[in-house]
């Protein structure tokens, strides 16, 4: 068994979608960023792309390269869950936590569970996706961005 850590941020602006875990989230904010900006996605394939030692999504997926902008994320992890496949490696289970002032995100964990299973074929009980605030302190209780954190596990298939 080989893991991973992934963690990833991104600013909220105004005028993009709020999109997290493959789920657009109401809010009157999204997070900036070449592709999707889904932080809760990038941190999970960079957990899962240093347990298998392929690097980062900077290497795979460089933001200055214009066929990912604006990309869904989620085609992004697939491609990560086919790269894990190519090396020899299945996805034993992730434990994500996103953290985020606001909005509150218990409601859509369930349907960001499912969609991160989905692009990478596995059973959704494989997957743990948590939220948290900070307590109004640093940039995510400020409102300026979220953050997520990821831990990845794979196994030799």
């Amino acid at each position: 068994m080989r893991v991973g850590f992934g963690y990833d941020v991104h600013r909220l602006v105004t005028g993009r979608p709020l999109i997290l875990g493959g789920v657009n989230v109401p809010f009157d904010r999204g997070l900036e960023g070449h592709s999707d900006a889904d932080v809760l996605v990038h941190a999970v394939m960079d957990a899962l792309l240093g347990a298998a030692g392929q690097g980062d999504i900077g290497r795979h997926f460089p933001d200055r390269d214009p066929r990912y902008a604006g990309i869904s994320s989620l085609l992004l992890l697939e491609r990560v869950g086919r790269l894990l496949v190519e090396k020899g490696f299945a996805v034993n289970n992730i434990d994500a936590v996103v953290v985020a002032q606001a909005p509150r995100l218990a409601a859509y964990i369930p349907d960001m569970e499912f969609n991160i299973a989905r692009s990478l074929n596995i059973d959704a009980g494989r997957i743990n996706v948590k939220a948290t605030t900070t307590e109004g302190l640093g940039f995510t209780g400020t409102g300026e961005g979220i953050a997520a954190y990821a831990v990845a596990a794979v196994v030799s298939s």
